[in-house]
């Protein structure tokens, strides 16, 4: 992973255009393509990203950019769709490089894995006609808990807690912003389930066009013992 401090200003062009104007950013080039740009705010959520796979390339600056006080430029262009991050950098206050590998993931607790497995295994509760595509659907930023479709054939992320709060709300927002920009899956449908939901997160999914569905622990584990009667 490269993790750079810089001056910089970003466009975006592609299904949506979006610009942001010179500042101080971090900018994290990931071993697996993806770039983000992040601001000291905003939680965990970039300002702007490029998923894999994409390239990076070091444009020439020309002599107006140059009088413009642009040091390097930065071209990011996606493989598949072809949208493009520009990263125009004024000053580098630094620049790191450092080797993670393999990472060995995030190990949910008990009642929470057990409750991906289960709903997994009964994805029909989500609604008739669900079927499972796979469990820890990963992406750039993080595992999506269950990747479905609908009845319909269309992709639906989910997004699994033991109580669902604004923060994960937030989390399955930016899991979904990114999936909907791969043609092979867009539209994405998201799907806020937890055992217990607080009402501010349940406005703000709605809002979101999110979909919220409370879960009872009990009758999913009866399902599974029931099942193993037979």
């Amino acid at each position: 992973m490269r993790v750079v401090i810089a001056k910089c200003s970003v466009d975006y062009a592609g299904r949506l255009n979006a610009h942001l104007p010179l500042a101080t950013r971090l900018l994290m080039l990931k071993g697996d393509g993806s770039v983000l740009i992040h601001s000291d705010g905003g939680s965990y959520k970039p300002l702007n990203w490029m998923s894999p796979p994409c390239s990076v390339s070091d444009v020439e600056v020309e002599q107006d950019q140059a009088d413009a006080g642009i040091t390097e430029i930065w071209k990011v262009v996606h493989h598949k769709t072809a949208d493009m991050l520009v990263i125009n950098i004024h000053e580098i206050f630094s620049d790191a490089s450092h080797e993670l590998g393999v990472d060995p993931g995030l190990i949910k607790d008990g009642v929470e894995a057990h409750l991906q497995k289960l709903l997994a295994e009964h994805i029909e509760t989500l609604g008739e006609g669900y079927q499972l595509v796979r469990r820890e659907y990963f992406t750039a930023i993080g595992p999506v808990d269950i990747l479905a479709r609908d009845e319909n054939g269309g992709h639906v992320a989910v997004e699994l807690k033991r109580r669902g709060d604004i923060d994960g709300v937030e989390q399955l927002t930016r899991y979904l912003e990114l999936m909907n920009r791969d043609p092979l899956l867009a539209p994405v449908q998201g799907v806020f389930a937890a055992q217990e939901i607080k009402p501010q997160a349940r406005t703000l999914a709605e809002d979101r066009g999110i979909r919220c569905v409370v879960l009872d622990y009990d009758a999913l584990r009866g399902m599974a013992d029931h099942n193993a009667l037979f």
